[in-house]
């Protein structure tokens, strides 16, 4: 396999070697894929605090308008 120094690839060879990656992770088999334990760990706190009420809840839009803003002032 021959190798690359991402480093110097401008960003859009950058952008497409991710899409390559991102296909062909997403054509693994799913027994392949595996979460780290702190994902569960994480998922598990997450419901109980949304449970308890103290977790704040957006809709898909709101939080893509939020993802937007963060993006644009940093």
């Amino acid at each position: 396999m021959p190798t690359i120094d991402i480093v110097e690839l401008p960003t859009a060879e950058k952008l497409k070697l991710m899409e390559s990656l991102w296909d062909s992770l997403c054509m693994a088999p799913v027994n392949d894929i595996h979460s780290p334990a702190w994902h569960a760990e994480v998922l598990t706190e997450r419901m109980r605090r949304l449970d308890a009420g103290n977790e704040r809840v957006s809709s898909w839009s709101e939080a893509k308008e939020r993802i937007r803003n963060q993006v644009k002032s940093s």
